[in-house]
């Protein structure tokens, strides 16, 4: 087995747009969209974090690679044919909108099957022991589409098509999907909410967005009742209050469900200067959950890993939370130091703050007990 962290990335990824509405260009082909194309999820926090990896070294320690895309097989174990093919024929014809908030350009049915593609591959990989883990720089995002309908910028179901793949080619049956974007995983926890074989664990900011799920008392359905976890925070939640959660309310529960495998939806709208949320994680937040459930990984599952990138906004800070993030995972010595942390210390909560939040954190771990 591998002893080397794989990273999966493909520029194309980075060519996903929304649309180019301050400037008609003929997006395709070789045709590269304006940086954002009118897209708030910008293709610049995850070129950017490549950058950094670049210019750092770290790319020397890691098995980096492309991926082929997920094959349409692949898509229909989650999508119905209905819906892909609306997605195909309205990429062909220029690209436009089927849910909410899921903008593409010309091509963007293929940069989505490329995106899952990438997750595919690092699942696969990591479940053959190619690598020993892996980081997919997937992107558009997928915690939030549903088999027939995307919101929230994702347009296939990244995580969940990569799961179904690995099930139907034998290589695991049991999986942990923990997701830390600071939305609530709506379309993976609708997908498996009644799959006993599948622990889905969402840790999100309260009411942002979707509106209406992520409750904690949304707990699974039939077979699948318990392997489902919401635990919503408050605005305002910080570092000692992530890992609070961490320790007291995750980790148990993939202690107890002992999975084959944990997958992480790694979004980084936590993170303290993300224009759309409002919570004040930082680089040293994310490095401390991944060690985290690395160890736990390590425990549980021979190491077994996969971290898949989800949202983030902050084109300046994203790069540096997800360079610590693949500090960790590759046990690399190449570290990246947060330009802003005496910033992100002098703002982090007060103690009054923190002893509410564990009072809170107290009260969702009886729940789960």
């Amino acid at each position: 087995m591998s002893t080397r962290s794989g990273f999966y990335w493909d520029e194309r990824c980075f060519w996903h747009a929304g649309g180019n509405y301050a400037l008609t260009l003929p997006i395709g082909g070789y045709v590269q969209p304006l940086a954002a194309g009118g897209l708030p999820e910008s293709p610049e926090t995850k070129r950017r974090l490549k950058n950094l990896m670049d210019v750092s070294g770290i790319m020397a320690d890691l098995h980096a690679t492309s991926a082929a895309p997920a094959g349409r097989d692949d898509l229909l174990r989650i999508h119905p044919a209905s819906y892909l093919d609306a997605f195909k024929a309205k990429s062909d014809s220029g690209g436009g909108e089927l849910g909410l908030r899921t903008p593409f350009a010309q091509g963007g049915y293929e940069i989505a099957a490329l995106s899952a593609g990438l997750a595919m591959q690092a699942l696969s990989d990591v479940l053959e022991g190619t690598v020993a883990n892996a980081y997919a720089l997937s992107r558009p995002p997928g915690h939030h589409c549903l088999p027939d309908w995307p919101n929230g910028f994702c347009l296939m179901a990244n995580i969940a098509i990569a799961i179904q793949a690995a099930r139907t080619r034998g290589q695991a049956q049991r999986f942990v999907v923990l997701d830390w974007d600071v939305h609530h995983g709506n379309g993976t926890e609708a997908i498996f909410y009644e799959d006993p074989d599948v622990l889905t664990i969402s840790i999100h900011q309260e009411r942002n967005y979707p509106l209406d799920t992520g409750d904690i008392a949304d707990r699974g359905r039939g077979a699948g009742l318990g392997a489902n976890m919401n635990i919503p925070l408050p605005p305002g939640a910080g570092h000692t209050a992530y890992l609070d959660v961490m320790d007291r309310i995750v980790l148990p529960a993939i202690e107890r469900f002992a999975p084959e495998v944990i997958l992480v939806a790694c979004g980084f709208d936590a993170g303290i200067f993300d224009p759309i949320a409002r919570m004040l994680c930082t680089v040293d937040t994310y490095g401390e959950m991944t060690a985290r459930v690395k160890s736990a990984a390590e425990r549980l599952c021979d190491g077994r890993l996969v971290m898949v990138h989800e949202g983030g906004y902050s084109e300046a800070y994203v790069p540096f939370c997800g360079h610590r993030v693949i500090e960790v995972l590759s046990g690399s010595a190449r570290t990246v130091a947060d330009p802003m942390a005496v910033t992100v210390a002098a703002r982090q909560p007060n103690a009054r703050m923190d002893a509410f939040l564990h009072d809170l954190v107290t009260e969702m771990a009886s729940e789960f007990a």
